[in-house]
């Protein structure tokens, strides 16, 4: 089943700026195959269920082997069976939309 995730990885008591994580978060999801959309507050992320969650505890490991004590994270995920749809495909229905009014 095809997903589509909004990840955002915080770690705790790791210094003010969190940069080098998400660096880090970025390249698990990139060598996982994923495809994704790096924003101000997060990924998106879209594949195969399993290999998004796979790699999302992936970032997870390697964040605390970065030494990061303490992790909080936020996923929205969407699925859809009745029809294949991109990142793109939902970004594209809004602007559409905004065009006509």
């Amino acid at each position: 089943m095809k997903a589509i995730v909004d990840l955002c990885v915080v770690p705790i008591q790791a210094g003010i700026s969190v940069s080098k994580y998400i660096a880090a978060c970025e390249k698990v999801l990139k060598e996982a195959g994923l495809k994704t959309q790096l924003h101000g507050y997060g990924t998106n992320i879209e594949g195969e269920w399993d290999t998004v969650f796979a790699a999302i505890k992936r970032c997870h490991e390697v964040v605390h082997e970065m030494g990061a004590p303490r992790i909080s994270t936020i996923i929205k995920c969407g699925t859809r069976v009745d029809r294949d749809q991109t990142i793109e495909d939902k970004i594209r229905s809004v602007e559409e939309k905004l065009k006509k009014s």
